[in-house]
């Protein structure tokens, strides 16, 4: 009898979440297995305890899913996971912490192919900033942005002094150069729109960060998108379902919370597939992240345009 497929759910806070045992259950696992307010320290323990417990057969349907709410530590978990397993004790492992991963990489996703679409252009050398860029969505989509070329401005709402720390260690750590810059009025704001030719916003829900009127002002604005869907929206005249969608009196092209988010989940939905055992008789386990769900998501847009 084939043993189940069992998913490992490892979390520093205090709860899965419920979104991605749903998504692990419709993407094929038979079992899945939360473990809570989960220590780095404890990650090597708990991964050795899945590995060993079911034989070279059983270890080939199991995988770890790493949750959470800070990327930092959500990639610090993937790493101790990855490196307390050796061939042939190994599973596939994915982390996605609040779904920041897959969210950004959808944005990103979606950004890149309507500045292609409408403007014939790539990120590469271009002005991103990026509303919300300290949250476990704007902060990746932040990194994404600037691997791929664009010149990435992360947006301080409160203080400069407190988002440069958090800047200048993923800059070291992933090799990029974001800048912070001063957005805590709204003279400032319409200064950074001036000069930005894509803006992200992934503020906190419900809250207007950008009006119809400071859009209409940034006249080398091309692209915006607000992944908000509580009302009031990020970005006044985004709506959630514009997906490249001209905003009334601009030049500039939309796109909305659920345009983003369907694109988040059959991402998240094909990484989680990918874990599952195939027929492959050598199949090496897979360490999914932000990196792996932006090219996936990139796939993903070029099969269905």
């Amino acid at each position: 009898m084939e043993k189940a497929s069992i998913l490992h759910v490892f979390t520093a806070a205090k709860n899965a979440s419920p979104f991605d045992v749903n998504m692990a259950f419709d993407a094929g696992f038979d079992k899945i297995v939360p473990y809570t307010n989960v220590e780095l320290s404890e990650v090597t323990g708990l991964t050795q305890d899945a590995i060993f417990s079911r034989g070279l057969s059983g270890v080939k349907r199991e995988g770890i899913f790493i949750g959470g709410r800070d990327i930092d530590l959500a990639m610090d978990m993937l790493s101790a996971a990855k490196k307390a397993m050796f061939a042939p004790f190994a599973c596939s492992a994915f982390a996605d912490p609040s779904g920041a991963f897959t969210t950004a990489a959808a944005m990103i996703a979606k950004v890149e192919a309507h500045l292609k679409e409408n403007f014939g252009e790539s990120l590469t050398g271009k002005t991103l900033s990026v509303f919300g860029s300290t949250g476990p969505v704007g902060s990746c989509a932040s990194i994404i942005a600037a691997q791929q070329g664009a010149n990435v401005q992360m947006v301080a709402h409160s203080s400069v002094a407190s988002v440069e720390p958090k800047a200048a260690a993923w800059n070291e750590k992933y090799q990029v150069s974001m800048k912070v810059v001063d957005g805590t009025t709204e003279a400032k704001k319409e200064e950074i729109l001036a000069q930005s030719d894509i803006v992200i916003c992934s503020a906190a829900a419900g809250i207007q960060v950008i009006s119809k009127a400071q859009l209409a002002l940034a006249k080398n604005l091309k692209v915006v998108a607000d992944v908000n869907a509580v009302a009031p929206l990020g970005v006044e005249g985004v709506s959630v379902s514009d997906d490249g969608v001209k905003i009334e009196g601009t030049n500039i092209y939309g796109i909305g919370a659920i345009a983003v988010g369907q694109l988040k989940y059959n991402t998240q939905h094909q990484l989680l597939k990918q874990m599952l055992p195939t027929d492959q008789p050598f199949e090496k386990p897979k360490y999914l992240e932000f990196s792996a769900a932006f090219k996936l998501a990139r796939e993903l847009l070029k099969v269905h345009s």
